[in-house]
């Protein structure tokens, strides 16, 4: 049998019985038992083949001494129960279940709840505009808004974190914007300079979300699952757009659409209830973790000191540095104007209605959903096969690039819906590679600094955000949407050429 076998309890007390062999049959019969045997108890946890076992052994110390053994067999006479504690009753599923994972199936939901709350405002907006008389420049500038805040957040946010540690700078995150977006229907009747501020206050909110999360996950999460982790945790943004484009028009149509944020924003306070009494900001602050996982998770992701200083003129001295920050300028400007746009082009270019545009936008974005965790497998396949980081992440992100700039050309040329939605599908499938690219690059090169690092590069993609949203509305008052893709697919293709030249995935500060 191919197992792992730990001793995890035993009676009476070990200190009688160290360096003592034991036997895993049954008892024998008290006629063969030496005068001076002691017998005694043990629970042994086997692990084999990703199932574990419990079982208690009854085993004598025939009082010879003899060296320390390790358990590698079991003879097929030992009772096996499985999944029973040492008083007999099944251990609970969830208690085997790795808790790295519950960290990143907490931040996952995490970013659910973020985009779910960002994508509201894109579906929302169509009523909106229409009540209040909003021009695109206007709607446009209240898309922007988002990013003033969420833009000011991003190197603080990884400083934060880095500094006090990711649970009490996610968890501040949530709070912030859940309260902003449940305020979003009283700012929006108060005036438009009410709504682009409570919209910039949310931002602040999601700001730093990111460099929190990447930060919790350098700490918790090996470099061989790096990326199908952050590929699930990004999948939540995904399906936020999802969930938000799905339920927002239908909640607009029954109950009006300031129901929308107030049932969105609501939903915060569940999550943080469950992250505070389960998340750690380091696998060495929580107490429940189980001996084997800390130690392959100290082993392989933790720092061995705590980030006091930030050495920024060694960090930006950097050339890979560099490439993230200039190639999630590029990537940010076409995802952004997708997330806060698509609606508005669906309804206005292939005249679907309100709830046509919210449910036609979920098919992009389940595309999304699906091709980063394939993304994220085949990163991580390849680096386990041998592949250096280096040129898996270049690999990943070329793709990230290049789809969307081939699709974005043909909506030029497309001339049915079906075929509109289609390319906008395709080129957020192809986008989605990019969180095994340029987005899990942060801990490979700087793991200490990760929070700060993907702070410092996502200023640069809100930076995109701000100014392709709103130069979006400027260009369709003065242009057309085949105006917007060009200068998306030119971005697109510069970063190409940076990343290739200049990117790594080798770790270049320590």
């Amino acid at each position: 049998m191919n197992a792992r076998a730990f001793l995890c309890s035993y009676s009476p007390h070990p200190d009688s019985l160290l360096k003592q062999r034991t036997s895993l049959g049954p008892p024998p019969p008290p006629r063969e038992c030496f005068a001076p045997a002691t017998w005694f108890q043990c629970r042994v946890r086997l692990i084999s083949w990703g199932r574990c076992y419990m079982f208690r052994v009854s085993a004598r110390n025939p009082g010879l001494k003899s060296e320390q053994y390790e358990l590698t067999d079991v003879r097929e006479s030992a009772k096996l129960e499985n999944d029973q504690d040492e008083d007999g009753g099944v251990v609970p599923w969830w208690e085997e279940f790795p808790k790295r994972w519950v960290i990143v199936i907490l931040c996952f939901s995490a970013f659910l709840l973020c985009n779910m709350d960002r994508v509201n405002m894109s579906i929302a907006i169509l009523p909106m505009s229409a009540e209040y008389n909003w021009d695109p420049t206007t709607v446009g500038l209240i898309q922007s808004s988002f990013f003033w805040g969420y833009l000011l957040t991003q190197i603080a946010g990884g400083i934060w974190a880095d500094t006090v540690g990711g649970k009490l700078v996610l968890g501040f995150g949530v709070v912030w914007w859940s309260i902003a977006t449940v305020l979003t229907p009283v700012a929006a009747k108060l005036g438009l300079p009410f709504l682009l501020a409570t919209r910039a206050f949310m931002g602040i909110g999601e700001g730093v979300a990111m460099p929190a999360m990447n930060n919790i996950l350098s700490k918790w999460v090996p470099v061989s699952e790096r990326s199908r982790s952050l590929a699930l945790v990004y999948t939540g943004m995904d399906l936020g757009s999802v969930t938000g484009f799905a339920f927002s028009p239908f909640l607009i149509h029954q109950f009006g659409w300031p129901s929308v944020f107030y049932s969105f924003g609501s939903l915060g306070t569940v999550w943080l209830a469950t992250w505070l009494n389960k998340a750690y900001s380091s696998p060495l602050d929580d107490p429940q973790l189980r001996p084997e996982e800390k130690r392959l998770i100290l082993t392989n992701s933790v720092p061995r000191e705590p980030v006091t200083t930030i050495p920024w003129r060694l960090i930006l001295s950097k050339p890979p540095v560099w490439a993230l920050i200039a190639c999630h300028f590029c990537h940010n400007w076409g995802t952004f104007i997708l997330l806060t746009w698509m609606p508005t082009y669906y309804n206005q270019v292939l005249k679907f209605d309100l709830t046509e545009s919210g449910l036609v936008c979920i098919l992009p974005s389940l595309t999304m959903a699906i091709s980063a965790n394939l993304g994220g497998w085949i990163a991580d396949t390849l680096v386990s096969n041998g592949l250096s980081v280096t040129t898996v992440r270049k690999i990943m992100q070329t793709i990230g690039f290049l789809g969307p700039a081939f699709f974005f050309t043909q909506l030029s040329h497309v001339d049915s819906p079906a075929m509109a939605v289609l390319c906008m599908a395709c080129s957020q499938g192809t986008d989605a590679f990019s969180q095994s690219g340029l987005y899990s690059n942060h801990q490979d090169i700087a793991p200490r600094y990760s929070g700060v690092l993907l702070g410092l590069s996502n200023t640069a993609g809100v930076l995109a955000g701000v100014l392709g949203t709103a130069a979006t509305g400027y260009i369709l008052q003065h242009g057309s949407w085949d105006d917007v893709f060009k200068v998306s697919v030119g971005l697109y293709l510069t970063g190409t050429v940076v990343w290739n030249l200049f990117s790594s995935g080798e770790k270049i500060l320590d």
